[in-house]
């Protein structure tokens, strides 16, 4: 690895280690000649045209916390450890930011694994840092024309595709239809709607209910996520197509002022501290009026408030002006990678191959069902999967987020896999300039120069 790539990668810890924790697993050592096999099948011993047997150890770090993901995925590894008794898989899950900490933090060592799950953005760093092996011969052989094309032209860099996608959601607007239909609501279509229904829900419900929870905790990348819905919707970009942070444009100070005043007016005071799963939560209690999330809501209302579960529903992203594109989405492929240090690629290809076989692929997926959208096409044909009984209740939510899907990227990845992309959500540098601006009375033109200067000054170390 060059070492002005690993430099980066220390340069983006220095931030990221005073808000995360990290802790350690032995992976594999470096290996020289891991960039081999040319197909995911195992080669032929010399002097058979029999495939040679699958032999050897390797470790698949994945963030999948919620029991039921877990739980398919380890029984498909166990299948795929009796058909292949030479092979052992360790399995290792991490929350996204420990796995975050964990491969940044190890990659000099070797203390990575030999796969693991990623968010788009990791893949951008990931390639950056010339981590990962290129996988377009195990795609190949699973049949390229059988994946969507964005989360492949997502995941590809230099005419190489770095990461196979496993599942897509979109990030859409969850509503209550009862809260509405109390109040004589329609479903927003425009920002402006949206904080107007908010606002008469918040005062309506006297504190039972919010009118629209706003997260901004640093540990997360929350409030980024809701800025990039804003700028989007406006047809502008947290990064410009050379590289550089927006924060400062006319859309990016609206965006800010807007989810500053629906803070103040509509949200939890505790939300300014909120991560992911506690926005999540507010959601899943019947406390939170109007979120922005994928269908991973639906089982978290079913567990957490099934009485609720025929008064829930999304509806498109908001627009700034009635009738306009619909631009304002954000999309997560989430993919699987290989690694360059990993000793047995070769059975990482494999077992990735298996996982697409239907009898693994479509439990894994309805596991949380609507919530993770096939990557292979022919998914949606399938006949288990669409008599799911959460497929056909949540029907309508499908089809908003199946087409959400279609319409947005990863938060910078705009144009294309970049590493500043990991850098705008991984850093707490938006998330700061918010609880800056709402704790500080710091002016907004003010604080969003100052974390606009922050990133670029992220940008470019990544650079050198």
């Amino acid at each position: 690895m060059k070492a002005k790539k690993i430099l980066s990668l220390v340069l983006s810890l220095l931030m990221l280690l005073s808000v995360f924790t990290a802790c350690g697993t032995q992976a594999g050592e470096p290996n020289d000649t891991a960039t081999a096999p040319a197909s995911s099948a195992p080669a032929q011993s010399e002097g058979s045209s029999e495939p040679a047997k699958l032999s050897g150890d390797i470790i698949f770090w994945h963030s999948f916390t919620q029991g039921p993901r877990m739980e398919t995925l380890q029984s498909a590894a166990d299948a795929f450890m009796k058909q292949n008794p030479g092979v052992k898989i360790t399995i290792e899950t991490f929350s996204w930011s420990d796995f975050y900490t964990k491969w940044t933090t190890g990659l000099a060592s070797g203390n990575v694994p030999d796969m693991s799950t990623a968010q788009p953005g990791h893949v951008s760093e990931m390639i950056n840092a010339e981590a990962i092996l290129p996988l377009d011969d195990l795609i190949n052989s699973i049949g390229r024309e059988r994946f969507y094309e964005a989360p492949l032209t997502e995941m590809t860099a230099d005419g190489s595709t770095y990461a196979v996608p496993l599942y897509s959601h979109a990030q859409v607007m969850w509503y209550r239809k009862d809260l509405l239909q109390k109040y004589n609501l329609q479903v927003p279509t425009t920002w402006d709607e949206l904080y107007e229904a908010a606002s008469i829900i918040n005062k309506g419900e006297g504190g039972a209910v919010f009118g629209c929870s706003v997260p901004m905790g640093t540990n997360d990348m929350m409030a980024t996520r809701y800025l990039n819905f804003y700028v989007r919707s406006a047809g502008e970009t947290l990064i410009t197509k050379d590289g550089k942070a927006n924060l400062t444009s006319q859309a990016a100070i609206d965006g800010i002022n807007y989810w500053v005043k629906m803070y103040k007016n509509n949200s939890p005071s505790d939300s300014i501290n909120y991560n992911v799963l506690d926005q999540a939560t507010l959601y899943y209690q019947g406390k939170n009026a109007f979120d922005f999330n994928s269908a991973f809501h639906i089982s978290g209302v079913e567990a957490n408030r099934p009485d609720l579960m025929d008064y829930i529903d999304c509806a498109p992203m908001p627009t700034i002006k009635k009738g306009d594109a619909q631009t304002g989405y954000e999309t997560s492929n989430i993919p699987m990678v290989i690694w360059k240090n990993s000793k047995h690629p070769e059975i990482s290809k494999a077992f990735i191959e298996y996982l697409y076989q239907p009898e693994n692929y479509v439990p894994f997926l309805l596991s949380v069902p609507v919530g993770m959208l096939p990557a292979i096409k022919e998914v949606v044909n399938d006949a288990t999967f669409n008599s799911n009984a959460t497929v056909q209740k949540f029907n309508n939510a499908l089809n908003v987020i199946s087409n959400a899907v279609g319409y947005g990227t990863a938060i910078g990845m705009e144009y294309g896999p970049r590493v500043e992309a990991g850098l705008i959500t991984s850093q707490g540098v938006i998330e700061s300039m918010f609880q800056d601006i709402i704790l500080n009375g710091t002016d907004v033109q003010k604080a969003a120069k100052a974390a606009e200067d922050r990133l670029n000054e992220l940008f470019e170390a990544a650079k050198e």
